[in-house]
């Protein structure tokens, strides 16, 4: 099936609940992708999915067509993401390594090197607040704009501005303080 978002959804709309297939085939690896960033799990990114198709597919009749769904999508994706991190909040989340971190020109030296630097990233962005963790993953990773994530967040653009500025302070901070700690394990074994 192929044609326009809202084409799929008048047609899910009328009665057609195969249309809503073609939906989920066009947007799971942007629903998916979203889930893994905030959660942080394979397994729990995929039960997200799941659970935010599940809840788009429920609110199609409240969908806003002046909106891009692909936002709706990741509006409920991520609203469904905080739920779960404000209910587990204070558990710590496993960071799995889910990469191929692979590159043929690297040196085993430089490719553990890299690999190392990432997870320090993934370990700093996952010990953010998650109304900044959430920015980040929606700006750096989704490459959403101001105004995708205000739709997306409901927030205002002083405040996403602002958000994301503290939240990319947090993660500089939080960067050399694991720099450091680094160094320091890597001097005393020496």
């Amino acid at each position: 099936m192929d044609g326009a978002d809202i084409d799929i959804i008048n047609k899910c709309l009328e009665g057609d609940d195969l249309a809503f297939e073609e939906l989920v085939t066009r947007y799971k690896k942007l629903v998916f992708n979203t889930s893994y960033r905030m959660l942080g799990s394979y397994e729990e990114a995929e039960d997200a999915s799941q659970e935010a198709f599940i809840r788009m597919y429920k609110a199609l009749k409240r969908y806003d067509p002046q909106f891009k769904f692909s936002t709706w999508a990741m509006k409920i994706t991520t609203n469904y993401c905080l739920d779960l991190l404000r209910k587990r909040k204070g558990d710590t989340v496993p960071i799995e390594e889910q990469y191929d971190l692979k590159d043929e020109g690297l040196t085993p030296e430089e490719e553990y090197i890299r690999h190392e630097k990432q997870q320090m990233v993934r370990k700093a962005i996952e010990s953010l607040p998650s109304k900044y963790k959430e920015l980040i993953v929606l700006f750096h990773n989704r490459g959403l704009s101001y105004s995708e994530i205000m739709d997306v967040t409901g927030e205002s653009l002083t405040i996403v501005k602002n958000r994301l500025y503290r939240a990319r302070q947090m993660l500089k901070d939080s960067l050399e303080k694991l720099d450091k700690e680094g160094e320091s394990i890597w001097n005393a074994a020496k």
